[in-house]
C-alpha cells in the first residue's frame, strides 16, 4: 500500500511539473485545494492507464520498439498521456493535453521527473 502511495505522489509531482512547464497542458480549478485534488485524481488515472493499457500497447508495438531501438516508447508515453487527458475529460476533471507533440514533450518530462522522484522517494517494500 505504501509503494502505491509513493508512486501516486511521484506521478502527481511529475504531472505538476509538466503542467508548470508546458502551456498546452492545463489543469484548472477554483482553488489550490481543488487543483491539488484534481492533480491527485489525474495521477491515479494516469497510473491506472499505465498499469492496464501501456503493457498491451507496448506488446502490440514491439516490432516498432525494436526497429526504433526504443524511441517509439516516446510515442507510447504520449498516447498514454492523451488517453489520460481524454478519460479525465469524460470524468469531468479539469485536465487537458492539447495536441500530440505537446503529449510527446509532456510524456518525456513526466518520465524524467518520475524517474528522478522514484530515485529520491523511498520504496514501500
Amino acid at each position: 500500500m505504501m509503494n502505491f502511495l509513493v508512486k501516486t505522489i511521484a506521478n502527481a509531482g511529475a504531472l505538476a511539473v509538466a503542467v508548470w512547464l508546458l502551456d498546452k497542458i492545463t489543469l484548472t480549478g477554483d482553488s489550490t485545494g481543488k487543483e491539488i485534488g484534481t492533480l491527485l485524481l489525474v495521477a491515479l488515472l494516469f497510473g491506472l492507464v499505465n498499469f492496464l493499457v501501456k503493457p498491451v500497447v507496448k506488446l502490440l508495438s514491439l516490432p516498432l520498439l525494436i526497429l526504433t531501438l526504443g524511441l517509439f516508447t516516446l510515442v507510447v508515453n504520449a498516447l498514454m498521456l492523451l488517453l489520460t487527458s481524454w478519460l479525465a475529460d469524460r470524468l469531468d476533471l479539469s485536465f487537458h493535453v492539447e495536441g500530440f507533440w505537446t503529449a510527446v514533450l509532456g510524456g518525456l518530462i513526466i518520465s524524467v521527473v518520475s524517474w528522478a522522484l522514484d530515485v529520491v522517494l523511498p520504496d514501500g517494500d
